[in-house]
């Protein structure tokens, strides 16, 4: 037997070795790309999470929930495990985790959500993270005016066309989903407007915008999101989304300017005053 147990940890060793020299110290990129894509392992090591990831306009946890919530959307399950376990690292619980993927079922559909759930289940195995819990907590409580507005708009333009699909987002999406206590409201916009880059959604993007700073998120952190998605989704989806936010923006330097805008905009209005931090947008 100890023998045995001898031989084992020689090998289990030789194994940790051999992991050590196809992965130098600093490298964070899977070995086979060192060996196919010796400058995509450059940038991955250097650029990537060297620079990138290190960047103070986003906390690491709002990169990992940016990261998670775009992967899940344009169904890059393959990755979403490793960036799990890293949000995990970076502060994101896995209610959150769970919910997040809750959320994105609605906005890029049930397959991806039931697939970023297994491999999410893998992760959570591996660090033995016990069953999510029985949903507890008050609904959150949203702003009523913009809520009417809102579900108004829903019914003048979806209700005559589609009346079950305008029934259904007033009903559960706006009246249920974004209402869960599980995440929080800003983190929900966040959630939602990195899935809406991440795949090339553009053109829903102003109304979430406005609500996400609505629900607290500053102008420097939603300027941060399509820079940070330009390594997850590609630059095209990154810079289809710049026009749309210099529109959101320059609404919003106006009503702040006014004090006509949304009171909940506190932080994005005080940054307007305040100057902000340079993002190239005005």
């Amino acid at each position: 037997m100890k023998k045995l147990a001898a031989s084992l940890m020689i090998s289990s060793l030789a194994a940790s070795v051999g992991e050590a020299q196809e992965r130098p110290a600093g490298r964070i990129a899977p070995p086979d790309v060192y060996i196919v894509a010796p400058g995509l392992g450059d940038y991955t090591d250097d650029l990537l999470f060297g620079d990138v990831w290190l960047r103070d306009e986003l906390k690491p946890r709002d990169r990992s929930i940016v990261t998670v919530s775009a992967l899940i959307a344009s169904g890059r399950i393959a990755q979403v495990g490793g960036h799990v376990g890293r949000a995990l690292d970076n502060g994101v619980t896995p209610s959150e985790i769970g919910e997040i993927i809750t959320h994105l079922a609605f906005y890029s559909g049930w397959p991806n959500a039931i697939s970023a759930v297994n491999a999410t289940k893998e992760v959570f195995d591996k660090r033995g993270i016990e069953p999510a819990a029985a949903e507890a907590g008050q609904p959150l409580e949203l702003d009523p005016a913009s809520e009417a507005a809102r579900a108004a708009s829903v019914a003048t333009s979806a209700g005559p066309v589609v009346p079950a699909l305008a029934e259904y987002t007033n009903r559960v999406l706006f009246g249920h989903l974004w209402r869960r206590p599980q995440l929080s409201a800003r983190d929900r916009s966040l959630v939602t407007i990195a899935g809406l880059i991440a795949t090339g959604k553009a053109e829903q993007l102003p109304f979430h915008l406005s609500r996400g700073m609505d629900n607290g998120l500053t102008r420097t952190e939603v300027a941060e999101v399509p820079t940070h998605l330009a390594y997850y989704a590609g630059w095209p989806n990154a810079m289809s989304a710049v026009p749309v936010l210099r529109a959101v923006f320059e609404g919003s330097r106006s009503r702040c300017a006014t004090g006509s805008g949304n009171p909940r905009r506190r932080a994005y209005c005080a940054e307007i005053r305040c100057g902000g931090r340079g993002n190239g947008i005005t």
